[in-house]
């Protein structure tokens, strides 16, 4: 164990939460890119309902606590937990704030949740090499990167193509409005997913930090005061806004019917809930950004704007080295001290 001041693991602690509250910032607009660009809701009526059903999260893990597998692999399953001191979750929370910044003022949709992963391999190779690496969900996390986003692509698809022959015989105005109250239950249901797959990897920090530091006692498990701590703040994130990323994951992609919009969230909190049971960080800015582009392409390919298709996904490649690079520098710049 390493001893901690307890004024310096509170001030860790925050700065954790600081993460979470720009994590849910950063990624508002998967929860409401769709709502917003086909004026389902307004603005910030889409960002309360988001907020809101991200924080509803907290109650799904009440009644099933094996939803907090992915607490469990941020905090455990990519460097071993043994081997993390207060110095490495310094540097993971630095490397990935100053990514999701950089982003979030680019106006790129980047994935929060690979830059903290890249944030925590930078620092804990920084201080261990290596030998501290858990290979196992390191490499469910990385295939999880390719995966996510052509999963929900093909899954926004699949709902695209049978409810339209679902709904083949109902006339194109009474579709449309079916498809206005079935997309904003899916887009509940995907804010609901983005809640409990994102808050819990800050979860995962904040636990192994108190594991590290001998106040967390018994097991490896998520005391319930950082559960609810993390929920509040990335609900209040979300509350904030992201505005430009908004604009290019609801317009600038490709423009959406209220079918698309049903269909993208749909296939999107499908592949979420499914990463949160298996204990997977998936990235849900890959998710639904793959999802839109699935309903895009049913439509026809042309309607997707392939160009700043392009630029997210170059921007998602550097993320975890980008991260890592700065996890690492700010690990080490901690050993001067």
């Amino acid at each position: 164990m390493h001893e901690l001041a307890f004024p310096l693991l509170v001030g860790l602690i925050l700065l954790a939460l600081a993460f979470d509250f720009l994590n849910g910032l950063h990624d508002a607009a998967n929860s409401i890119a769709t709502v917003v660009a086909t004026r389902l809701l307004g603005p910030v009526q889409a960002v309360g309902f988001a907020a809101f059903f991200n924080f509803a999260a907290y109650f799904l893990t009440l009644a099933w606590p094996e939803l907090h597998k992915v607490a469990q692999t941020i905090g455990s399953g990519l460097i071993d937990k043994d081997l993390v001191t207060p110095s490495v979750v310094f540097g993971a929370l630095i490397g990935a704030m100053f990514w999701n910044v950089v982003t979030w003022w680019k106006g790129i949709p980047s994935s929060s949740s690979h830059a903290l992963v890249g944030g925590i391999i930078g620092a804990g190779v920084a201080h261990a090499g290596f030998t501290g690496i858990q290979w196992s969900g390191l490499n469910k996390t990385l295939i999880a990167i390719v995966l996510s986003p052509l999963l929900g692509m093909l899954l926004a698809m699949l709902v695209m193509l049978l409810s339209s022959w679902a709904l083949h015989r109902v006339s194109n105005r009474n579709a449309e409005k079916s498809f206005r109250y079935l997309h904003l239950l899916s887009s509940a249901a995907y804010s609901t997913a983005h809640g409990l797959n994102d808050a819990q990897k800050t979860m995962g920090i904040i636990t192994v930090l108190l594991y590290s530091t001998g106040y967390l006692s018994g097991e490896f498990h998520v005391p319930h005061w950082v559960a609810i701590s993390c929920y509040i703040a990335i609900a209040l994130g979300t509350l904030s806004g992201g505005w430009k990323i908004i604009e290019t994951m609801g317009t600038r992609i490709t423009k959406l019917s209220q079918h698309q919009g049903f269909s993208a969230s749909t296939g999107g909190s499908v592949m979420v809930f499914t990463a949160s049971l298996l204990g997977i960080p998936v990235s849900t800015t890959h998710t639904i950004t793959g999802s839109i582009i699935g309903a895009g392409t049913a439509r026809r390919a042309s309607a997707v704007r392939w160009g700043v298709a392009q630029n997210v996904i170059a921007a998602w490649v550097i993320t975890i080295p980008a991260s890592a690079a700065v996890g690492a520098l700010f690990y080490m710049l901690t050993r001067l001290f």
